[in-house]
């Protein structure tokens, strides 16, 4: 039986990020630089500024930003607390790279939108995607805080709330 050679560089990165989204690995499996954190998180803020082009709305991109900038700054507050921000690194790239994936799946999935169409299954998938998403952040949350599952739950969840919260408040007229 033939192995196939394993990939190396991107390929292993982007194989990483996978095994995160099926919570088979965590952020401290990947590279710990600064470097590739701030990257990836610039990409992920910049992925507002398609979905804005995408969608064709013009607050999406600044909605976007304010969101990944609250969950930045709620986990390094979390990772400070517990005295373990040297994990910052890994968990800015985890939730960056995944919500990378995620934006690029939601991304797809509206394009496949047929406005005043019932399209019941595509609806099915979009909130599979988001549930799937929460999920992963929680595993990410879970792994960097070393805790449980429902608490890795419940600051995603709590994240989220305070995004929706200040979203609505900064940019409700």
């Amino acid at each position: 039986m033939t192995t196939l050679p394993r990939p190396s560089g991107t390929g292993r990165f982007i194989l990483q990020l996978a095994d995160i989204m099926r919570l088979r690995s965590g952020p401290q499996d990947l590279p710990a630089g600064r470097g590739l954190a701030f990257l990836l998180a610039l990409l992920y803020m910049l992925e507002g500024f398609v979905a804005d082009n995408v969608l064709s709305e013009t607050e999406t991109a600044p909605r976007s930003l304010v969101a990944v900038l609250i969950q930045f700054i709620a986990i390094a507050a979390l990772l400070g607390l517990r005295q373990i921000s040297s994990r910052l690194p890994q968990t800015i790239t985890a939730l960056s790279g995944t919500g990378l994936m995620f934006g690029a799946i939601s991304i797809l999935l509206v394009l496949q939108a047929r406005p005043g169409a019932a399209q019941p299954l595509l609806v099915l998938v979009w909130v599979g995607t988001f549930v799937w998403s929460m999920v992963v952040d929680a595993h990410i949350y879970r792994r960097a805080l070393s805790t449980n599952m429902s608490l890795g739950m419940l600051v995603a969840v709590l994240i989220f709330a305070l995004n929706f919260v200040v979203v609505d408040l900064l940019f409700t007229t």
